[in-house]
Formats: structure tokens, C-alpha cells, sequence
């Protein structure tokens, strides 16, 4: 029994404070029914506002109101949410947490009664105390080892067969990202430790204005590596011992390029050829590819001019900054392939997109394709300037030597969110994964994934080839995931789906001018990346106020779903232009016939702007600091009747508005069409301003691995952690922690009998993670 009456001004204080929360509660809750939303932020703040008055006044009904309010928050959050943790947890927090302060004056008399305590000592702590029990309901962060990165092996010879080797960009040249090393298994995964760590000197001629990212996934050639850093210069490691063997620096041109990254590079051997028998072919940011000597780090004079071919050419007047290349080439039967990234959304008049190959000894143009040329077009003459603003391929192509094709992931015409400039030429291969001749250039089959895109879904991700199992027996199929979600399979020799896709029709009512597709491609069969459609009732946060800021937020927005058209008013695209599944692409285990694919989940609100509104709009972004922004919040979009502000769809705690988990990994068993296991990705430690760490998956750039050896290895989350999984149960089985984010996807090899998992830790200015510039390779304990 509560007999005993509180200290009177104690009971005041506590009563003005819960008073005044409900006011403030109470005003949110009024702006949100305004907006068409919710009458509970109403409801509970005027309950908390007379439950304060009464705790002010001593009055016990006080504690009886408010438990009306819990009451009413525990009917309304189970209404709204289900049961489901991480929807439910956040909607009865707060109310908790203020009840037991509201209940704070009663308890501590009852405490001075019984202990001879004449005062509300402890108070903070017991506060604090139910604050933690409460958000810690459901979150964990489990550790199972953690590696320091001091440690280093001896060097010899390397091991044969395909475990010793990492030759392509995802291993092989169907991008399988699998390597058959099974020394590391879910057994001894948890003994790994760091064998050497290397500092690869990155970051240090940077110009204010770019956005660093280390990407770069090294290759294995023999005994060595070879990678690269953002500022794209190549670096050969010695495989065993992490010791630096040459670099070589091209010193490239940055200005005006947003993102500064390079993904890695390629090998090609050619021993006929006078010089560099075995080379390195590397993108260089300003828009370069460069020949290396595998052997000595010195370029290959005989290619191209001098070692060089400058991919501007045959594009016409190039502003600084519009043309860049991110990703290295993909080479098959002895011919480079290699695309190019253009500035986002600037102007309608900006340089081609066009795909070309090169002869792989001497660097001569073997043919051009123009994604934006009329289908009966003459191949392009030599010095012609080809289409402007036509799809571009920034990504990573995939190959099939034996059918003499490379799959290549298009991108949008510029610009990404108004198309109504665009002719179908134009239209025609964007947002496509198409196969190309290697012989020729041209295309065999295309199949399209988004038509007459206005979202930014271009293909980030690498295609990967498998031969997968059916009831007719193996069919060599590609598997192309994208940034709206969808994991489409299609015959890889003539484009036409081993899965059904529907046409669905999607949101209509575009701005004036503006011409949309009726209807979007649908992959049916496996089990959907795409996240549920968002609601009012879906959306989260922290506290009661951001929970009322993203309700009101998403009630401002157009949204009807995946595929809502760009609009004056602001629209809400979920998944956001980061994906879905960005540039990581999958992991696929072709002996268990399992595939791994790590998958964001977060929103952002794009908004057309008029050009007459541009300042308005520029005066505005100058006021927010949002993450995932390689070009700004106002982007110009030249040309057309809109520029368009980019914001992501987060709440004033800097918090995503979408409910959790905001990353994820996922595995699918391929010959059953069924998804194996789902876990967050990530954790919040590292973004969390006092460190709290709880598992509610981070959004994520970077791939997987996966091995003969049972395990998936990921870093990629916005942490700095590495991380392996079982790959049949999902299982985390070890972790550890990196000086920087490890934003990469990460390779192994076998090198003197020992297995190696490489991580490049260098962070990324969009994710907001640790920079740095380390290769970290870990590995079993050597025997003595």
C-alpha cells in the first residue's frame, strides 16, 4: 500500500515535469491529427497532462490515469504493429519510462518510510535503470572474438589449384564470389586472428570536395595481390606477409569528382605479347584505364599510348567531374570491356554511356557500343562522338567465355527522375542487364528490370552465373539483383526468365510531361528482397516525437507503393535509390547451390523543384547534413522543366523513419526456390553517440563471400566489424573488430597451406564510417 504521502515538493517537480511532457505530447499529437494522422499522440498527451496535475497535487489518481495511458499505448501499439519487437518496443518505451518516473514520488516515500531514507536518494539511478532495462529488451550485439591487428606469418610458396588464387574481381568471371578453401570451417572460424595488417597509404592527396571510399577487392596471382586505393593507385602485396612488392601511382585528375573510389582491378595474361606478359589492367578515376607490369609495377608502354587509353576520348566535351570510372574492366577471350560513370542528374547534355573493347594486349578499340544508337545503326566510325547522355554501365560486368558474351548492368539516361526528353533510343537498354558480344559489341539479348526508370534503379550489382539444378538438369543461368529488390533469373544464353515475372501495373499521375511505363517487371518465384509496402502505422522511432515527425513526414509525401512516380510534392521511394541490393551484388555457393545477398532497407524523399525555386531549394539543403549523398541535396537536373531535392527519410534524431532492420543478409536455397535464413546486418554501436551496440542492421555498401567451408564473410555494414555466418543456418560463428569500416567485399585465398580471409578497412564518407586506408588479412594460428 502507498500510505505514505511524498515529500510536497518533490511531488510538485515530478508532476511539472510529467505536466509539461504531456503538453508537448498533447501539441504533437494535435499537428499529426492535422495531418491526417493518428488520434493516440493526442489521446496519450492529454491523459499524461491530467495525470500530472495530479501527481503535482499528491493525488494517487494520478498513477491510476496514468496507467490508463500504458493501457491505451499497449491496445494502440498491438493494433497497430502486431506483435512485433522492434515496431512495438519503441511505441511503449517512453510511456514506461514516464510512468515510473510519475510513480517516483510515492515509491521513494514508501522507501523513507520502511528504510529511514528522508529523501528521494538513488532517484537518478533507479530512472536510468529502467530507461536501460527497457530499449534493452531485444537488442543484443554478441561477440563471439575479437582480433587485434598486430600480427604477421612467414612467406613461401604458394599452393596449387583455384583455392590459391582470387584471378577476378568476383573470383571467376561468372562472379560467383565462392572460393573452394574449406580450411576455415564453423568449427575453428572463432580462432582466427589478424596474420598481417597493411597500410596502403590511402586518403593522402585527397581535395576538399570528394568523398573517399576504400572499395577495392584485391585479386591473387600467384603469390601476390594487387589492389587498389580511392585515389586509384595500384599497390602489389606480398600474399603472405601483407609487404608491400611495388605501386604505381597514375596521379589522377579528381576535381569536381564526387565519390573517389576504385573497386578493383583486372589480370590478363598474355605471354605472347613483347612486354608484360602477365598485367594488371586498372580503372583510374579520372577517366583512364592503365597496363602494369604484374611483375614490376611499371606500365605497359606498348598499350595504348604509352600504357594508357583516356576513355574521354570519342565523348565530346567532358565538364570535370562527369565522367569517372569506379570499377575495374571485365576481360574475356582477350578483349577489355569497360564502362563508365556520369555525373548523376546534372543535365540532360552530359558525356555517352557508351560500352567499349579493347584488344587486351595492345589496348587497340576493338568496337564501341552506343546504348543510345538506333537499332540499325552502322558500328560507330572511328572518331565519332557518340550519343549524349546515353545509359552508362557503372558497375562490374560479368562474363561467359565459352558463349563469348559479358553481361553488362546499365544504368539510367541522364538525368535519373525526369524522363520525358528521353526518346526510346534512350530508353531502350536503360536499367537492363544486357549481354553483349564480345567479338562485336553488340547485344545478343537485353531484359529489362525497371522500364522508362524515373527512380534511380539503375543495375548496381554484378551479375553471377550459375548452372543451377533442375528436374531437366543443370541450365547455366544468371542471377541479377537490383537496387528495387528484385532477384530476377534468366537463361544466360538468351535472356528469357527461368522464373516466372509478372507485369504488374504500378502508380500513375506523373508531372506534366513526364512519360511512364503502364506496368514493371515482377520476379516471382524466389522469395521477395522488397521490403512491405510502408504506412502511417509503420513508421518508427526513438521517442514519441520523432515517431509523430516521420508519421507527419510520411503524410506529407506521395507514396502508393514501389514505383511512386517523382512529384512536386516530395515523394517517398522505399527501397531508396541506395537499394535493395546496391554494387555488392550476391554470393553464391554453386556446390550447396545456396545464395547470399545483403539487402538495405531505408527511404528517401526526392522532390521536383522548378528551376524558378532553386534557390528556395539550395537555401534548404544548406541547412541539412544528410548521409548517403554523393551529389548533394539539390541536383540540377539541366534541361528539363525540374531540378530535384534529395533528402533520406530520417527523423530529427538522425534515425530512419522505416522501421528496422535497416540491413540485412539474406540466404536462399536455389534449388528450392526458398529463403534459408534472414539476419540484421550490422549493429549500432559504432553510430550511437554513448556506444549502446544492438543488432537492428545498418544500411550497407559491400558484397559477401562465401567458401567450400560452410561460411559467408561480410563487413560492409555502417560499423566497424567483419563478420562470418554459417551459410547453411545463419549463425553468426565470429566477428571482430577493424580500425575503419570495412565497406568492401572481401576475398580469400590459400597461401603455404594456410587460408586467408583479406578485408579492405578504409571507411565511406557516405555511410559516415571510420576512414583509414588498411588490407587486413586474417587466418588460423600457425602450427608450431
Amino acid at each position: 500500500m502507498l500510505n505514505k504521502e511524498p515529500n510536497r515538493i518533490y511531488a510538485a517537480i515530478v508532476g511539472l515535469i510529467v505536466l509539461a511532457y504531456g503538453i508537448l505530447l498533447s501539441l504533437a499529437g494535435g499537428w499529426l491529427i492535422f495531418k491526417g494522422g493518428t488520434l493516440y499522440y493526442l489521446a496519450a498527451g492529454l491523459g499524461t497532462v491530467l495525470s500530472g496535475v495530479l501527481v503535482a497535487r499528491r493525488r494517487r489518481l494520478g498513477l491510476l490515469v496514468y496507467l490508463g495511458v500504458v493501457l491505451l499505448t499497449l491496445v494502440w501499439a498491438i493494433r497497430e504493429t502486431g506483435i512485433d519487437l522492434w515496431l512495438t518496443l519503441p511505441r511503449v518505451a517512453a510511456p514506461l519510462v514516464a510512468g515510473l518516473f510519475a510513480w517516483s514520488p510515492w515509491w521513494f516515500a514508501r522507501r523513507a518510510r520502511s528504510s529511514g531514507d528522508h529523501g528521494p536518494s538513488h532517484k537518478a539511478a533507479a530512472i536510468a535503470g529502467g530507461v536501460v532495462a527497457i530499449l534493452g529488451i531485444g537488442g543484443f550485439a554478441v561477440t563471439n572474438h575479437t582480433a587485434k591487428a598486430d600480427a604477421t606469418v612467414s612467406q613461401g610458396a604458394a599452393m596449387p589449384g583455384d583455392a590459391a588464387q582470387w584471378l577476378h574481381y568476383g573470383n571467376d568471371l561468372g562472379a560467383s564470389r565462392f572460393s573452394p578453401a574449406d580450411q576455415i570451417t564453423a568449427a575453428n572460424v572463432d580462432g582466427l586472428e589478424v596474420a598481417w595488417v597493411m597500410r596502403m597509404g590511402a586518403l593522402r592527396h585527397l581535395k576538399q570536395g570528394n568523398l573517399p571510399a576504400l572499395e577495392t577487392t584485391p585479386l591473387k596471382v600467384g603469390s601476390t595481390l594487387y589492389a587498389c586505393t580511392p585515389e586509384s593507385t595500384v599497390i602489389a602485396v606480398d600474399a603472405a606477409t601483407g609487404k608491400e612488392r611495388w605501386r604505381h601511382d597514375p596521379r589522377p585528375d579528381m576535381t569536381g569528382i564526387g565519390t573517389i573510389t576504385c573497386r578493383g582491378v583486372a589480370y590478363h595474361a598474355a605471354p605472347a605479347a613483347a612486354e608484360c606478359r602477365q598485367r594488371i589492367i586498372a580503372p583510374v578515376v579520372d577517366g583512364k584505364l592503365v597496363a602494369i607490369d604484374a611483375q614490376s609495377g611499371a606500365s605497359c608502354r606498348s598499350f595504348g599510348t604509352n600504357g594508357t587509353i583516356d576513355l574521354r576520348e570519342g565523348l565530346g566535351e567532358v565538364l570535370p567531374g562527369y565522367y569517372s570510372l569506379t570499377s575495374p574492366p571485365t576481360i574475356v577471350n582477350g578483349v577489355i570491356v569497360v564502362g563508365g560513370a556520369i555525373k548523376d542528374n546534372a543535365s540532360v547534355d552530359e558525356p555517352s554511356g557508351v560500352i567499349r573493347g579493347y584488344d587486351a594486349v595492345t589496348g587497340a578499340l576493338r568496337w564501341a557500343w552506343d546504348p543510345a544508337a538506333a537499332p540499325d545503326a552502322p558500328p560507330a566510325a572511328a572518331g565519332q562522338i557518340h550519343t549524349r547522355g546515353a545509359p552508362n554501365a557503372w558497375g562490374v560486368a560479368s562474363g561467359d567465355a565459352a558463349l563469348g558474351l559479358v553481361y553488362v548492368g546499365m544504368g539510367n539516361a541522364t538525368p535519373d527522375f525526369f524522363g520525358g526528353l528521353k526518346d526510346d533510343n534512350k530508353a531502350r537498354y536503360a536499367s537492363s542487364v544486357t549481354a553483349l558480344d564480345v567479338a562485336t559489341g553488340r547485344p545478343r539479348w537485353s531484359f529489362q528490370t525497371v522500364h522508362r526508370d524515373v527512380w534511380d534503379y539503375d543495375v548496381a550489382a554484378q551479375a553471377s552465373l550459375v548452372d543451377l539444378d533442375t528436374p531437366k538438369g543443370k541450365v547455366p543461368a544468371l542471377i541479377q539483383a537490383t537496387k528495387s529488390g528484385q532477384l530476377f533469373v534468366l537463361d544466360r544464353r538468351t535472356g528469357e526468365p527461368l522464373t516466372p515475372v509478372d507485369m504488374r501495373t504500378t502508380p500513375r499521375g506523373a508531372v506534366p510531361g513526364e512519360i511512364l511505363a503502364p506496368a514493371q517487371p515482377f520476379a516471382t518465384t524466389l522469395p521477395s528482397l522488397v521490403p512491405p509496402d510502408l504506412s502511417e502505422a509503420s513508421m518508427w522511432g526513438l521517442t514519441p516525437f520523432d515517431q509523430v515527425w516521420c508519421r507527419a513526414r510520411f503524410l506529407e509525401t506521395r507514396y502508393e507503393g514501389m514505383f511512386t512516380p517523382p512529384s512536386v510534392q516530395g515523394t517517398l521511394f522505399y527501397p531508396s535509390s541506395v537499394g535493395g541490393v546496391n554494387w555488392g551484388g550476391v554470393a553464391i555457393d554453386p556446390e550447396r547451390q545456396l545464395m547470399f545477398v545483403n539487402v538495405n532497407r531505408i527511404a528517401q524523399i526526392w522532390t521536383l523543384v522548378p528551376h524558378s525555386q532553386k534557390d528556395q531549394a539550395i537555401a534548404q539543403g544548406s541547412k541539412k547534413k544528410q548521409p548517403l549523398q554523393e551529389q548533394g541535396y539539390y541536383q540540377e537536373q539541366a534541361g528539363t522543366p525540374y531540378g530535384v531535392a534529395l533528402e533520406m527519410f530520417l527523423s530529427p534524431l538522425g534515425i530512419p523513419c522505416t522501421p528496422p532492420p535497416w540491413g540485412v543478409l539474406e540466404a536462399f536455397d536455389l534449388k528450392h526456390k526458398t529463403r534459408l535464413w534472414s539476419r540484421p546486418l550490422g549493429g549500432t554501436r559504432d553510430q550511437s553517440p554513448l556506444g549502446i551496440d544492438v543488432a537492428l542492421g545498418t544500411p550497407n555498401f559491400g558484397g559477401s563471400l562465401a567458401t567450400r567451408g560452410g561460411l559467408t564473410f561480410i563487413g560492409a555494414a555502417a560499423e566497424n566489424r567483419v563478420r562470418a555466418f554459417d551459410s547453411q543456418t545463419g549463425a553468426l560463428k565470429w566477428q571482430a573488430d577493424v580500425p575503419a569500416g570495412p565497406q568492401a567485399t572481401p576475398m580469400t585465398y590459400v597461401e603455404n597451406e594456410r587460408q586467408y580471409v583479406v578485408f579492405a578497412a578504409g571507411g565511406s564518407a557516405m555511410l559516415g564510417t571510420a576512414q583509414g586506408d588498411y588490407l587486413i588479412a586474417f587466418a588460423l594460428p600457425q602450427k608450431r
